[in-house]
């Protein structure tokens, strides 16, 4: 593992080069298109124009109908119930189909749109088209007359110039990080073989080999063996203590939400989803609270059964939701943009502010009802399938009673100018009706609450719904659902205390719980995005949304623990490393996101593979500080 830093370096470097290499990239020009003579096919205009922006492609439009102008208005299929927005006016043609009226507009490539053309005489639809284009793209949308005796109107879509793949720079990353894995697999199946294992340690370390084979006896002692291998002992009893699996479901999570806050590429499907429904970027949080839930019945059982105090637990407790808290409020803010004074505009809620209110309430929660015995299994039990539930019917009551709180408030709260239940977010969504109820009670709350300062100013839904109204994904009500998280995640923690080296009680207690929350989830969205009585939506913690990630909690923490502690078919590596060292590398990512080497000037900003590239490689050296940082022993707990 010495030299595996070096290679994922190096590795980053090549990456870069290789995504960079042409025909991964394109260049871009700027300003507006210039108008050409009409094109060869069809008579439509396909000239090379300056491609757009990222995520975009160009459109023109030809209307060849002498009486009237057009309105061209499109709609984003991952706009739910949304209003046309009017992209275009096309004048009419004089009468000549050597002088239509044109426009070129730049449409969205990012999800399927919806163009519809309505003349300017009586507003009248005359077609409706959808069409998902391609990035950079060059299209014409020709509109004409089929029959002028019943006035029959024909749109045809005709492509001038096809899109780019934008998508092969993941390809090709992809192929880079396997290449990586196989040189490291086939690296340490070599290392296995003596002559080979004894040559490399005698390059790394050549006096300490001379000495151990000029020794005596020919052979190291316990104490000189472990001083002279350069590699930490992976499986020894002593760091058996800990589960890896723990701290490996931990990392991958926290490697995740770096390479989504970094940018992700500027892949939609890498950033948090603009309402309803689930993107790789969503998934990350909840499992990172979910882990914290159940290192917190870890680690209580821990310091309990070490004779610690419940008074001086409780210290402890207070303290690390104090620094937490803290933290999120002075060092990661991002309302620090305005300028590191701006407190009549600090974010008050956070992702390490909920962590940190998560952590208080459902570690005080267990060190409260925590009972001397159910561990050890000494207590009386009606039901011995349910023990590492039924002892603790006060903690689900409080849980029960939370969520029942939250549908109240969710459900029956009067917020002004909304309708009672609203999950909506507003802007150009249902029909335009409600352009001031993002988020609903939430939102109310948080307004009301923290005031429209305080609060996130430019939530996902502000794209595609076109919302103005500042909502904060982490606010007040989704912390309600963030403990109810949390709270699963301490069942987890149950399980592993209460079957301790039961294996196929602990995986199979894991896959039931995964299986009834899948249940709930399927109950509650009815298996729909959007239709369902409650969906999954990440900006409002919903219940759904909570059920279904505990859901692939239990389902991912299986395999893992499958894999890392019970087979030992894996370490744990490289998602290990930053998971020891979890909250530096969340703050150090954040506080150092916009200096060298983990971001720079880029040749073309509207380049996919440059993104992924940068961010990527920032990715890459957080895994490679988390790693070094484990080979000194330097681990910063709160």
């Amino acid at each position: 593992m010495a030299a595996a830093a070096g290679l994922v370096a190096a590795a980053a470097a090549a990456l870069g080069a290789l995504l960079m290499a042409p025909g991964l990239t394109q260049p871009h020009g700027e300003g507006p298109p210039e108008e050409s003579g009409p094109g060869p096919r069809g008579g439509a205009v396909a000239e090379r124009r300056p491609a757009g922006r990222m995520d975009q492609a160009l459109l023109l439009v030809r209307n060849e109908l002498p009486a009237q102008g057009l309105r061209l208005a499109a709609r984003s299929g991952a706009c739910h119930q949304c209003l046309y927005q009017l992209l275009a006016f096309v004048p009419p043609s004089n009468g000549s189909l050597r002088a239509p009226g044109t426009a070129a507009v730049m449409v969205d490539t990012q999800h399927p749109l919806t163009l519809r053309l309505n003349g300017s005489v009586g507003d009248q639809e005359l077609c409706k088209i959808q069409y998902h284009f391609g990035e950079f793209g060059n299209y014409s949308l020709v509109v004409k007359t089929i029959s002028t005796s019943t006035k029959t109107v024909s749109c045809d879509l005709v492509i001038n110039e096809g899109p780019i793949n934008s998508y092969l720079p993941i390809l090709f990353a992809f192929l880079v990080y396997t290449g990586i894995l196989a040189i490291l697999i086939v690296g340490r199946l070599f290392m296995k073989i003596d002559p080979v294992r004894n040559w490399v340690y005698k390059k790394l370390n050549p006096r300490e080999m001379d000495r151990l084979i000029n020794s005596e006896l020919g052979s190291p002692n316990t104490t000189d063996s472990v001083s002279s291998d350069p590699t930490p002992r992976l499986w020894s009893t002593a760091s058996r203590q800990r589960l890896r699996s723990l701290d490996t479901f931990r990392g991958l999570s926290l490697i995740i939400m770096v390479f989504v806050n970094y940018g992700g590429g500027k892949y939609w499907f890498f950033k948090h989803e603009s309402w309803n429904g689930l993107t790789v970027a969503d998934l990350v949080f909840p499992w990172f609270v979910f882990i914290m839930g159940t290192s917190i019945s870890l680690s209580l059982s821990s310091m309990l059964r070490w004779g610690s105090s419940k008074r001086k637990v409780l210290g402890k407790i207070l303290w690390r939701s104090f620094l937490l808290i803290l933290l999120g409020i002075i060092v990661v803010n991002p309302n620090y943009c305005l300028g590191p004074l701006s407190w009549d505009s600090l974010r008050i809620p956070g992702v390490l502010q909920r962590l940190g209110f998560t952590y208080l309430v459902v570690a005080a929660l267990e060190l409260l009802f925590t009972r001397a015995g159910a561990e050890s299994g000494t207590l009386e039990m009606p039901c011995p399938a349910l023990q590492d539930i039924l002892p603790y019917w006060p903690q689900w009551i409080f849980i029960l009673v939370l969520e029942a709180i939250w549908l109240c408030l969710t459900f029956l709260l009067p917020v002004p100018g909304c309708p009672r239940g609203y999950l909506g977010p507003g802007g150009i969504g249902d029909f335009g009706n409600y352009p001031n109820c993002t988020g609903g009670a939430a939102g109310y709350i948080d307004r009301l609450l923290l005031g429209e300062k305080h609060i996130y100013q430019h939530p996902s839904s502000s794209v595609i719904y076109q919302t103005t109204m500042p909502y904060d994904p982490e606010g007040i009500l989704g912390t309600i659902n963030t403990i109810f998280m949390a709270f699963l995640g301490l069942q987890a923690g149950k399980i592993i205390l209460f079957y301790k080296d039961q294996h196929k009680q602990i995986m199979s207690r894991f896959f039931i719980w995964s299986i009834v929350m899948g249940i709930i989830s399927a109950i509650l969205t009815k298996c729909s995005k959007e239709e369902g009585f409650i969906p999954i939506n990440k900006n409002l913690w919903s219940l759904s949304y909570v059920t279904t990630m505990s859901c692939f909690a239990f389902i991912l923490l299986l395999l893992i623990y499958y894999l890392v502690d019970v087979k030992r078919l894996w370490s744990g590596a490289p998602f290990f490393y930053p998971g020891m060292n979890s909250i530096l590398v969340y703050v150090g990512h954040e506080v150092f996101e916009n200096y060298f080497p983990f971001k720079w000037k880029m040749q073309d900003s509207q380049s996919h593979a440059e993104h992924l590239t940068q961010n990527l490689t920032a990715t890459t050296l957080w895994v490679i500080i988390s790693y070094l940082l484990y080979r000194r022993r330097i681990f910063w707990k709160i």
